[in-house]
Order: C-alpha cells, then sequence, then structure tokens
C-alpha cells in the first residue's frame, strides 16, 4: 500500500496562517510516501509568495509531485503573463512541469494544465497526451496509475462545465487506452471523490477522481479548509478527507470513502464508509 498526501490550492498571499503549522506536523505524522500538491500554491504570483511558498513545502516530508495553478501565472503584470507565464514557479518552485514519480506499486505524473491565454481556465495539448501514453502506457498492470492537475476532469452535475480542461475527452481516451487508475485535482476549492462514468461513457472504463479543497487559503467557498489522504492499493483506493476544526485548531478525519476496482472500473464501496464531520 502506498500513502499520498494530497494538498492543492495553498494561495500563499492569501493564507490563513495558523492553519501552517498544525497542517505541516499532521502530515508528517501521516508519513506519506509521497505528497502530491495539485497547484495555485500562490495567489498573485509574486516573487516574495513563491518565496514563501517554497520555504513551507521544504518543511513537509518528500517526494513531492507539484504543478502550477492559474494563480501561478501573473494576472496584470502582461509580460509576464504572456511572455514568461511560469518563469517566477520554475525559479522558485521546479523547473519541471511534467514531474513523475515511479515506484514498484504506483506512477504519479503531473500534467501542467495553467495556461496564458486564459485568466482561470484549463487546458491539456497533443504533445502533453502524448506524453501521458509515453509514460504511462508502457508500464505493467500491476502499477496504479496517477495523474496530477490542478484543473478537474470531472465534475458533479450542478458545477459548471466551464471549469473542465480543455479538451478532457481528447486526454480522457488515452487514460482509457493506458488504464489510469486515479485523477487527482484542485481548483474548485471543494473536496470530492466520484468516478467518471457518468460523463465520459467509455466501455469498461471509469477512473477515480478526487478534487481537494483549499488546504491553507481564506478563500474557503463555503468549506472548511481541507485536504485529502490517498490510500492506494492495487484494487482499492481509499481517500481520507481532513478539515480545519476551528474549536481543536487542528485538521480532523472528517470522512473516510472506499472505492473498488473491478477490471477498469473503479467504483464507490459504501459498506464501511465513515463520515464524523466536525
Amino acid at each position: 500500500m502506498r500513502t499520498l498526501v494530497h494538498l492543492s490550492d495553498l494561495h500563499f498571499g492569501k493564507v490563513d496562517e495558523a492553519l501552517l503549522r498544525p497542517l505541516r506536523d499532521l502530515v508528517h505524522k501521516l508519513a506519506p510516501d509521497l505528497v502530491v500538491v495539485s497547484g495555485d500554491l500562490t495567489q498573485r504570483a509574486k516573487s516574495e509568495q513563491f518565496e514563501q511558498a517554497k520555504a513551507w513545502l521544504d518543511t513537509l516530508p518528500g517526494p513531492q509531485i507539484i504543478v502550477p495553478g492559474n494563480h501561478d501565472i501573473s494576472l496584470y503584470n502582461v509580460f509576464r503573463r504572456f511572455v514568461q507565464p511560469l518563469t517566477r514557479y520554475k525559479r522558485y518552485i521546479t523547473d519541471d512541469l511534467d514531474p513523475i514519480y515511479v515506484d514498484g506499486e504506483i506512477a504519479v505524473l503531473g500534467v501542467n494544465t495553467a495556461r496564458s491565454l486564459t485568466f482561470k481556465d484549463g487546458r491539456v495539448n497533443q504533445e502533453q497526451v502524448d506524453k501521458i501514453k509515453q509514460e504511462l502506457g508502457g508500464l505493467p498492470r500491476s502499477i496504479t496509475r496517477i495523474i496530477v492537475t490542478h484543473h478537474p476532469f470531472d465534475l458533479p452535475e450542478h458545477e459548471d462545465d466551464v471549469n473542465l480542461v480543455d479538451r478532457a475527452p481528447m486526454a480522457m481516451k488515452t487514460f482509457a487506452d493506458c488504464g489510469v487508475d486515479l485523477l487527482l485535482s484542485g481548483h474548485m476549492h471543494t473536496s470530492r471523490a466520484g468516478n467518471t462514468s457518468e460523463r465520459y461513457r467509455t466501455h469498461e472504463y471509469a477512473a477515480l477522481v478526487v478534487q481537494a479543497g483549499t488546504a491553507t487559503s481564506t478563500r474557503g467557498r463555503g468549506e472548511v479548509n481541507s485536504f485529502n489522504v490517498v490510500r492506494v492499493e492495487h484494487d482499492r483506493i481509499e481517500v481520507d478527507r481532513y478539515g480545519w476544526d476551528d474549536i481543536g485548531k487542528q485538521f480532523s478525519l472528517m470522512q473516510t470513502e472506499p472505492f473498488l476496482r473491478s477490471g477498469n472500473v473503479w467504483a464507490a464501496h459504501t459498506e464501511g464508509l465513515m463520515a464524523t464531520g466536525l
């Protein structure tokens, strides 16, 4: 089994400072095999915000897979936005926009969906899809395949489709061909776990989709600050959602959702579902 801590939408420049130490301490206590950060490390892509984000990320255990979000591209500086859109991200965080981690049980590939031509929407292109196929297509079936993006590939029915990754159907076809099991994302500042069966009616294939809320931002959009712990086995994935308890001043386990794989279809396993609330 592998344990992943899934953080998203940190938004340094707009963080609740009281959350940083408890979150750091809990991540260390969880002892993850991998820390995943699915974008929006900063609020306005300023140098000092990237420096703060980097300094805090360096206090977390490794290895780490990090991808940028739309907030990590300058908004108001036209030159930086269109000519040097991720220069500061690459300078302070990592110059690898397609990071990958592979061991004997999991393969985790980060994909950059942030684009300067849109203010908040995301996109994948053919080159990125080809790279996904190259990196994941030839792996043994025993390896659980995981994609990390900032923008989501699936959403609940009530959400606007504009928030989906542009060209998602093209990517989903490759995901099905490669047997991608799990899609991790952020962007919406809300937590969700489900599968792709309703939106993408691909024969005998449905990936598990897990969105993380905002771990540290003050922009909660009606949900407490939260993050996910994803426990991965070959035919079972368990998603723990931790949320901020303002009374106890700590992150507490709020819900556990188990999912089982049958063939190439991941689906919720309702028996044993645990919801605690705060």
